[in-house]
């Protein structure tokens, strides 16, 4: 089973919010709470300093919770928002055995081209690194193309040269 971490972002996105909300919930009934309790022992007399509210470490409490909530938050949108190939372990492509000693010094450099691109390359990219005509590089892949060292799949107005 493949574990996305888009998908553990977002959970963990949607349950800070919830935590936010509940948080806030039991702030406000709290703080609800804590003044009625102040305003009872003020109405008695009673030295402020002795009332329950004031001596209770709830508040800091819930500010902690906030605080590992915004961290939760924050880590659940870095998992979102993080480009796909930070995620991605997936070892380097083996490519087909091929001696590339038969290859002319044009063919090598295409093919040098592509594989420093990962194994392919958009046909137009090919053309702009290596400044030849489109004809010419177009019958250097049809070569390549015909030796099993590269596949051409069209991609709109372009081909992806592929390596094999």
């Amino acid at each position: 089973m493949e574990i996305n971490l888009r998908t553990i972002g977002s959970i963990l996105v949607g349950f800070s919010i919830i935590m936010l909300f509940l948080l806030t919930v039991i702030k406000i009934d709290n703080d609800t709470k804590s003044n009625e309790l102040c305003e009872r022992y003020h109405e008695l007399g009673i030295d402020m300093s002795l009332c329950p509210a004031h001596n209770s470490f709830f508040s800091w409490d819930i500010i902690i919770a906030y605080g590992i909530n915004f961290m939760l938050l924050i880590m659940g949108l870095y998992l979102i928002f993080m480009p796909k190939t930070i995620f991605e372990n997936e070892p380097k492509k083996d490519f087909k055995k091929f001696d590339i000693t038969k290859l002319d010094d044009e063919e090598k450099l295409i093919y040098d081209f592509i594989k420093g691109k990962g194994g392919s390359s958009y046909q137009s990219d090919i053309i702009k690194e290596t400044n030849f005509s489109k004809v010419k590089t177009t019958r250097i892949l049809d070569k390549l193309e015909s030796r099993g060292v590269v596949e051409r799949k069209r991609r709109g107005m372009t081909n992806i040269i592929i390596l094999k």
